[in-house]
């Protein structure tokens, strides 16, 4: 009888133990970088993220020069001032693919992604705000027998 109460004790626990909430740990490179991949359409983006004077580099340029147009560069920023931690970290990022909209949104997921990984206590402000979920939308494939994905050829009665 004794032996058939310390099993039900071990599945008891083993039940909270697999309930609990995951630990978020700090994941830095050896120089000390995190690294994340940011998604939206047909975009990549690979984001290194360090302490420093608040640089963002766009593919070797500053992130004003690559995204030209304000609403762009407010998306890039978005994850920064959400978490309040503007002028704290050195952002690098390569992205390839896309349009510059999908870029500036694959970025956006980067850094917000990047930014969990050195500071695990900005994962609750960044969940909240929308920026740790993928954008999954993409373009619809073209189908057989129309003109484009939903669009059919055009009509001739004669």
């Amino acid at each position: 009888m004794a032996d058939l109460n310390s099993l039900q004790d071990l599945a008891t626990s083993n039940v909270a133990e697999t309930n609990a909430a995951p630990v978020h740990v700090q994941k830095l490179d050896a120089h000390g970088r995190a690294y994340a991949t940011g998604k939206r359409k047909d975009a990549v983006a690979r984001v290194w993220v360090k302490p420093g004077s608040g640089k963002i580099t766009v593919n070797t340029k500053d992130y004003t020069d690559y995204f030209a147009r304000p609403v762009l560069q407010m998306v890039l920023q978005q994850p920064i001032v959400a978490a309040s931690r503007d002028g704290q970290f050195d952002i690098v990022v390569t992205v390839a693919g896309g349009g510059l909209s999908g870029q500036a949104g694959a970025v956006r997921h980067g850094i917000s992604r990047a930014l969990t990984f050195y500071e695990p206590g900005l994962r609750s402000v960044l969940k909240k705000g929308g920026f740790l979920t993928r954008d999954s939308r993409t373009v619809e494939r073209k189908k057989y027998g129309r003109a484009k994905a939903r669009r059919s050829f055009q009509f001739s009665k004669r």
